[in-house]
């Protein structure tokens, strides 16, 4: 689907010529699009999918049912991010209860971990076995602490390590959990405290604590959230509808860029559609794209392309069931801890909106598993996906396979970045080369400065890109993120108010804060032989 507006200006060759033109219809995308169209900005967003903006908080419809591609929470501790969402969308935001739990062998766990319960869960000998393990490394503690499975360990013993991080862990991010550096886990999951949890459960029993913080040293996590109601991506259908109803902006679908150039005066770009290829002419340019195929079509190629080439990503795909229930259970997800089926999540899109399931005698789960483009798993046919998670599904005792009426599968690619131990080095090697010999070539969002980001850090990203664009300078840098900031989902929405001044807000930090943290490997010089390795 291609939409134009009348006030493009399209020179006698067929180039479109537009003040901005932007590479990526997700949210950061569509947010500078919009706010630029606002501010009387003509845009041209190209988008390589054929259907759906919205990029990876996309929802997809499949003969009635609509599926959130990994669970897409609306918060923010940005008021500027919380208003600009009510403006697109005022209407159609519902109020949902936050429920996830952790799946092992056939019983569930509160998440985050209740020490009482998840010692109960595991009965006598197991729990006994578990506080030994524990009070077996808190005397003596692997003392050469280099990968994610040595810290964990000291932390929780071996026994809890094994049960509820390895298996998960281990299939999100597709490495051995003692190849990771310990460094992600000690920020990941520096809140939490088996001690803690265990003396708090002990209080309250006696009735001297009402207010339990299971053993976090973070505030409460939200217990409700806002949604709208038929999935995130009605958020960006909506600013896509109101781009192109400005007449300032046009969305190309189904448009791939191929090739990006600087003229001198501004940029061109050429983009490959289903009727053709597309010339848009434009003073700046915006990218969502992933870096590394960014520099693959910028002309002449950048120095830093080698650098960009070495990024790497995670990729993701959703196996959606059709089930002949009323409710399979009450979660949004649950986390699956269970080496016996290779699924790592599943979503339950009722507990997310219950207008995302038509059909009042039918259940819809999402089961997401976690790979690389190629591998075994992306490379399955749908019908496998489908027999597979049918078969994962009956496997964990979460629904019988006789009920299963229908399945569709979806795949996003890209979907996390990697920060090994050269990505850091690669994106400042581009970022540099660009600040330095491209200032209107603006990189935003989770893909275009591979940063393992939230929707609304994506959004703020783009929010002061369009701020510098409009003001004519680098007002904001929007690479100013704080990696070790205070769990996302911790404190009170929109509780940030905007501070006018030409540094980074304290409103727009609470929304660059919200990065991610993703585990790099330890590096070969640093990593211990077995030998030299203390084991349970």
């Amino acid at each position: 689907m291609v939409q134009h507006a009348a006030q493009m200006r399209e020179k006698p060759h067929g180039t479109l010529e537009v003040d901005v033109a932007i590479i990526g219809a997700g949210p950061a995308g569509l947010t500078a699009g919009y706010l630029l169209s606002k501010q009387g900005k003509t845009v041209a967003i190209i988008e390589k999918d054929p259907t759906y903006v919205g990029g990876i908080s996309r929802t997809v419809e499949h003969e009635g049912y609509r599926f959130d591609i990994g669970g897409h929470r609306f918060f923010s501790k940005s008021a500027a991010v919380v208003d600009l969402w009510n403006e697109i969308l005022p209407d159609d935001f519902i109020q949902r209860p936050r429920m996830s739990r952790i799946y092992y062998e056939g019983k569930f766990y509160s998440y985050p971990l209740r020490a009482f319960e998840a010692l109960g869960n595991l009965g006598v000998l197991r729990s006994t076995a578990c506080m030994l393990s524990y009070l077996r490394y808190k005397l003596f503690p692997i003392r050469d602490v280099k990968s994610f499975e040595d810290w964990t360990t000291n932390q929780f013993g071996h026994k809890l390590y094994s049960i509820f991080f390895k298996t998960y862990t281990e299939k999100v991010w597709g490495m051995p959990c003692d190849e990771m550096s310990a460094d992600w886990a000690a920020q990941r999951i520096k809140g939490l405290s088996l001690w803690n949890a265990v003396t708090d459960g002990l209080k309250r029993s006696l009735g001297l604590n009402r207010k339990p913080n299971d053993g976090q040293e973070v505030k409460t996590l939200l217990e409700t959230f806002r949604y709208p109601r038929l999935g995130p991506g009605m958020m960006w259908d909506a600013a896509r509808d109101k781009i192109v109803a400005s007449g300032k902006g046009t969305v190309l679908m189904g448009h791939a860029l191929d090739r990006l150039a600087a003229d001198g005066e501004g940029w061109r770009m050429s983009a490959n559609g289903p009727d053709g290829r597309v010339e848009i002419r434009a003073d700046h340019v915006i990218s969502s794209a992933p870096m590394r195929e960014l520099s693959r079509r910028l002309h002449p190629l950048p120095q830093s392309t080698l650098q960009a080439n070495e990024l790497k990503y995670r990729d993701f795909l959703t196996v959606a069931l059709m089930v002949k229930s009323e409710d399979l259970f009450p979660d949004n997800w649950i986390y699956i801890h269970d080496d016996r089926v290779q699924v790592g999540r599943v979503q339950n899109f009722r507990s997310w909106s219950p207008e995302m399931v038509p059909d009042e005698d039918m259940a819809c789960v999402g089961l997401e598993y976690f790979c690389f483009e190629g591998d075994g798993l992306w490379s399955s046919s749908d019908e496998d996906l489908v027999a597979q998670a049918t078969r994962e599904m009956e496997i964990l005792g979460l629904c019988d396979p006789a009920r299963v009426v229908s399945g569709a599968v979806v795949r996003q690619e890209k979907a996390y970045p990697v920060y090994d131990d050269t990505y850091e080095a690669n994106v400042d090697a581009m970022r540099r080369e660009l600040d330095e010999k491209h200032p209107s070539l603006h990189l935003v969002g989770r893909n275009g400065m591979h940063r393992y980001n939230n929707q609304d850090h994506a959004m703020m990203t783009a929010m002061l890109t369009v701020e510098n664009i409009l003001a004519g300078e680098r007002l904001y840098d929007t690479w100013c993120v704080n990696e070790d900031a205070e769990y996302h989902e911790a404190g009170d929405e929109g509780a940030e108010k905007a501070i006018p001044t030409r540094e980074v807000t304290a409103d727009q930090a609470a929304a660059l804060n919200s990065v991610r943290d993703v585990p790099g490997r330890i590096r070969e010089d640093e990593a211990a032989s077995d030998d030299e390795r203390k084991v349970a």
